[in-house]
């Protein structure tokens, strides 16, 4: 059984910008077909906007309040809202001006770098 817990994660930065803790991925742990974690943005930053040619994303948040763009379609977003982010799909989310965003993201197939893509 593989159990993570999410502070024994060490951050790093993702090619769009925002800073995540990998949960469960191939780096820490057998996942073959996704990959889940935790992304977060200070107040008023933004990630660059960007698609996955590969990987369908939902993305989680836990915690403050932003906007989210895709395909040039954009609304309010906070705790408890769910967010599916087809591949192909150009997205950005940023986070309002008043405390950071915390948000779980889902991959499949996992996230990788090289499956990131800007304008």
């Amino acid at each position: 059984m593989i159990v993570n817990q999410i502070d024994e994660q060490a951050p790093f930065t993702t090619a769009d910008g925002s800073t995540i803790r990998s949960i469960l991925d191939s780096t820490n742990a057998p996942v073959a077909n996704q990959s889940l974690a935790e992304a977060s943005l200070p107040a008023g930053n933004a990630t660059d906007r960007h698609y996955h040619k590969e990987s369908e994303e939902i993305y989680y948040i836990v915690s403050g309040t932003g906007t989210m763009e895709l395909d040039g379609e954009t609304t309010e977003v906070g705790p408890g809202d769910a967010i599916l982010i087809p591949p192909g799909a150009w997205h950005q989310i940023k986070a309002g001006p008043e405390a950071e965003i915390r948000l779980l993201c889902c991959c499949s197939p996992p996230y990788s770098h090289d499956d990131t893509f800007f304008v």
